[in-house]
């Protein structure tokens, strides 16, 4: 993972692009995983820890109709959690992430190792929604920042 976070820096460097995070499940360990290469202060601008729905609310303005209509959890949370962290960041690219990395909190519809991605960049915005089945919390969280960091590479592109 720090090998795909050193090539991500470099890449930004040189495409002079600047990135933000709205992280929920994964607790600022992408926003860590970032800051851990020498020189990510020329392309990391914000990271925000936003786990709870109020912290959703209050400081990424994800109306609060989204969250009771369709959970913190779904495309809806995360598409405006990233749209509103560009408004708030400025950045060239912004990511915002939020699931379930149990072991609990999961449900039938809405299991444990369940995240969506959003990524934005200029007009361009994709959520993906992953089910990564192992159920342990701390390798959720490692796979959920490993596939945001080939997301922002192949967006950064």
């Amino acid at each position: 993972m720090i090998k795909l976070a050193q090539k991500l820096v470099k890449l930004l460097k040189k495409k002079k692009l600047k990135v933000s995070f709205a992280e929920s499940c994964t607790g600022g360990l992408l926003s860590s995983t970032i800051t851990s290469i020498s020189g990510s202060s020329k392309v990391f601008t914000l990271g925000l820890v936003t786990y709870s729905n109020q912290s959703k609310i209050n400081i990424l303005k994800v109306p609060k109709k989204i969250i009771i209509n369709n959970g913190a959890v779904s495309y809806e949370t995360c598409i405006s959690m990233v749209k509103n962290l560009n408004r708030i960041s400025k950045t060239n690219i912004s990511v915002s992430i939020t699931g379930i990395a149990g072991p609990q909190g999961g449900s039938r519809k809405k299991p444990v190792g369940l995240v969506y991605i959003g990524i934005k960049k200029g007009n361009k915005t994709l959520i993906k929604k992953y089910l990564f089945k192992n159920k342990k919390r701390y390798l959720i969280q490692m796979a959920t920042v490993n596939k945001a960091l080939n997301l922002i590479l192949s967006f950064a592109k």
